[in-house]
């Protein structure tokens, strides 16, 4: 715990926390700014309409678009300074391996994480009751979504902060968040069975909402699919972080 304390006092120079704040509020009101619009407002008191879904499936696009690329933000920001810092050095000299280092980078990140998405899920849902949403919210979906998407956005960023490591220069890791950005979204267009061979498609995949002709409504995300994504995610990082020491270390 003393490794993750420490990660976290970085993020305080880094402004790690600022930058979560602002994708947050942003993610928020891109999510809800359909909210306004005259034929939105006239769902608000009809259940048939799905309203709730329906902002749900909207909130699903923008995180999608920004999570791929926060998590390369993020995760390479909280490596890079080791790189700048000759911090890999410096942290052997006190017993932290790289390994130990990045694995102590990932939880820091998890817990600030964790607050950030919940945030951003209460404020959408706090925008779509101001805004007039009359119809009563199934909380199910909701919460689904969120843990699924706390439990993405560490993945992609246990893998970030392998590239990171592996690769001092920062711009790969940004890249590859914003192409990742661009798979993301694009796989809610494309087939399920494509999307789930994409890494970055499962922002689509754990979508709880769905939309078929003019009609939205909530679907069954597939699990089995997701667990297995992630344990195998959770198997590469595991195995990348233990390769990062040395030898007998």
């Amino acid at each position: 715990m003393s490794d993750v304390v420490l990660e976290i006092r970085k993020m305080r120079r880094l402004r790690t926390i600022p930058v979560l704040v602002g994708l947050v509020l942003a993610v928020a009101a891109l999510s809800s700014a359909s909210l306004f619009s005259g034929t939105a407002r006239e769902t608000f008191d009809d259940p048939a309409a799905s309203p709730w879904a329906a902002l749900l499936l909207s909130y699903t696009m923008m995180a999608a678009m920004t999570s791929p690329l926060l998590a390369a933000v993020v995760a390479s920001r909280q490596t890079d300074i080791e790189h700048s810092g000759n911090g890999w050095v410096l942290a052997a000299g006190a017993g932290r391996t790289p390994g130990r280092l990045c694995a102590a980078k990932l939880l820091a990140l998890a817990f600030m994480l964790a607050p950030a998405i919940a945030l951003q899920t209460a404020a959408v849902v706090a925008i779509g009751v101001l805004a007039g949403i009359r119809v009563p919210i199934d909380p199910i979906p909701w919460i689904a979504y969120t843990g699924l998407l706390f439990v993405l956005d560490v993945v992609f960023c246990g893998l970030h902060i392998l590239l990171a490591a592996r690769v001092e220069n920062q711009l790969v890791s940004v890249g590859v968040g914003v192409l990742g950005s661009f798979l993301a979204v694009f796989s809610l267009l494309l087939p399920a069975a494509v999307s789930r061979a994409i890494p970055w498609g499962y922002y689509a995949v754990i979508s709880q909402a769905g939309q078929e002709g003019d009609s939205v409504g909530y679907v069954q995300a597939p699990y089995p699919w997701i667990i297995g994504f992630v344990a195998l995610a959770a198997l590469v990082i595991a195995v990348g972080i233990r390769r990062l020491d040395p030898i007998g270390a």
